[in-house]
């Protein structure tokens, strides 16, 4: 029991410190996290600094799992108040942030996002099934009854019925919720049409979690960084390559780029919001419910962020590619937010 108190009391102690000299302390929120969410976030810090009486917050795009592992260091100056990411925080990354003393997290999901398989306009566009995708960037694949090295090099040898094209993919990192998002939503999505590997769920799910998640490493897919627009300039260069981000990168390139068919539905807001579109996914940010009335202005900007101004149906981040809640979700949601009610996990 006593050994237990020490604890609390040092903790206390370390996040006091952490904040209380005024010299070290900031007055400007730091957000890290998903270059998805980031067009978003840095839209509604803008206006927040423009609105408020608060310092601009500053936002940076690391990777969803770079984000978090900044936000998972600890409490006090040195580590970010926000992290945005485009999947769900996972098991391990609460587990590393309570190591670390970060016990108290608030989870905002502010939307839904399509991942889009898209090329330059310059080409006419394809209508691909999650099938495609997955034989086209698998490692390995079924090849007379075994699993082997992908051997298919162009898209008609992953389906006769598309053109003779190199694959060439250009995608985000491990370190990107976009990489995790589309590998189990589109990757496996394509790997469980085979039966025989979609029974390996039920008997040896590791094995089918490698056959399905793993995506080749010959060079047919290249890792772009966490820089969609990168990935915009590069398929303006190669207009037979492929990319692979949010939605709202090609909402806002739409002039330049498009969006491939997938399983016949289009990309669209629409159909993203209908969750007709097949490879859609949820966006969050996460925020640190310690360092609230320590920096300046955090439940101020978590106000700005979930208004009906910016997260409405035609809010301000809607114009910006954001597919918004659904009323109820909304509600709860800033119900949530406004109260700063811890996650479980």
């Amino acid at each position: 029991m006593l050994s237990r108190k020490m604890t609390i009391l040092l903790s206390t102690a370390a996040l006091f410190t952490a904040f209380a000299t005024p010299a070290v302390a900031r007055d400007q929120i730091r957000i890290v996290g998903s270059s998805t969410v980031y067009p978003f976030a840095t839209t509604v810090a803008e206006e927040f600094g423009r609105q408020s009486n608060f310092k601009t917050p500053v936002v940076e795009s690391t990777g969803s799992g770079g984000g978090l592992k900044l936000f998972c260091e600890g409490i006090g100056v040195k580590s970010p108040d926000i992290t945005n990411a485009s999947r769900k925080i996972k098991s391990s990354e609460i587990d590393l942030c309570a190591k670390n003393g970060v016990t108290e997290i608030v989870e905002v999901k502010v939307g839904f996002d399509g991942i889009v398989f898209a090329h330059s306009k310059k080409v006419a566009n394809m209508d691909v099934t999650l099938r495609d995708i997955w034989l086209a960037l698998a490692a390995e694949i079924p090849v007379n009854g075994q699993m082997l090295p992908n051997p298919n090099k162009y898209w008609d040898d992953v389906n006769p019925a598309l053109p003779h094209i190199k694959i060439e993919v250009l995608g985000p990192p491990p370190t990107s919720g976009t990489r995790d998002a589309f590998v189990e939503i589109a990757m496996e999505g394509g790997c469980k049409t085979f039966p025989e590997i979609k029974a390996l769920k039920k008997t040896n799910k590791k094995h089918y979690k490698t056959i399905c998640h793993t995506i080749r490493e010959d060079g047919t897919y290249i890792e772009a960084g966490e820089n969609d627009n990168l990935i915009v300039g590069k398929l303006q260069a190669n207009p037979n390559a492929f990319g692979i981000f949010g939605y709202s990168f090609l909402d806002q390139n739409s002039d330049r780029i498009q969006g491939s068919l997938v399983n016949g539905i289009e990309p669209t807001f629409e159909n993203i919001s209908s969750g007709s579109y097949p490879i859609s996914r949820s966006l969050y940010f996460y925020v640190k419910k310690a360092h609230v009335g320590k920096v300046p202005g955090i439940k101020e900007y978590l106000q700005e962020f979930v208004s009906d101004n910016a997260m409405g149906d035609y809010g301000y981040l809607a114009e910006k590619g954001l597919i918004p809640l659904p009323p109820e979700d909304l509600r709860k949601m800033r119900e949530n937010t406004a109260n700063l009610v811890p996650m479980t996990k």
